[in-house]
């Protein structure tokens, strides 16, 4: 059996959908970031770099949402969840999730999550930042009605984590971001997106 150690809402929830939509055999481990609980002893042994997601598989520990879906998509291939058949197709996949990961995240994480929070132009110059990055999403990045056309994939659960936090910042603007903002509703239609939200004690936004 899989093991996620997660934290509500966070990135590790593209992980959690993953794993839903799969149909995986795994079990939850609340890691609660606010209270500092991945800093503790028990869990840097099992991701030194002491964040979630991390994920305990029978072979090891994996590391990374982008590793981590990989894992999912090629240890789970009934679910569809990836072309695993194509290398161009799987490629085009993972570039997509690493820009989510090194690009969009750090971009809206830095407005969202920083301690103590920005003010003034250092805020207004991490909106900005932010807002580049999602015109980058809605103009070349998303393809639709799926973040890769017409099939759903890995990289949708994974998209609707950070298009989550921008609206929950109010980022999210619909004119602005249409087909951002249609994404995140049809992602957050599917049943396993839903049982995700439930088990980690969030509604759909």
């Amino acid at each position: 059996m899989l093991k996620l150690y997660y934290s509500p809402g966070a990135c590790a929830m593209g992980s959690h959908i993953a794993l839903e939509e799969a149909g995986a055999d795994y079990v939850l481990e609340k890691i609660d970031l606010a209270k500092g609980e991945q800093k503790r002893p028990e869990y840097l042994a099992i991701n030194p770099n002491g964040v979630t997601p991390a994920l305990a598989t029978p072979q090891g520990i994996i590391t990374q949402n982008v590793a981590i879906l990989a894992y999912v998509a090629q240890t789970h291939p009934h679910a569809q969840l990836a072309d695993l058949d194509d290398p161009f197709a799987f490629g085009r996949l993972q570039a997509f999730n690493a820009w989510l990961t090194s690009a969009l995240h750090p971009a809206i994480g830095k407005v969202v999550f920083s301690r103590p929070p920005l003010e003034g132009a250092a805020r207004d110059a991490a909106v900005e930042a932010a807002l580049a990055k999602y015109d980058l999403a809605e103009h070349h990045m998303l393809v639709g009605p799926w973040a890769l056309g017409e099939d759903h994939s890995l990289t949708d659960g994974y998209l609707m984590v950070f298009t989550r936090w921008g609206r929950q910042a109010g980022l999210l603007d619909k004119a602005r971001f249409p087909k951002l903002n249609a994404h995140l509703d049809l992602v957050q239609s599917r049943p396993a997106v839903q049982r995700v939200l439930h088990m980690e004690g969030l509604q759909p936004i």
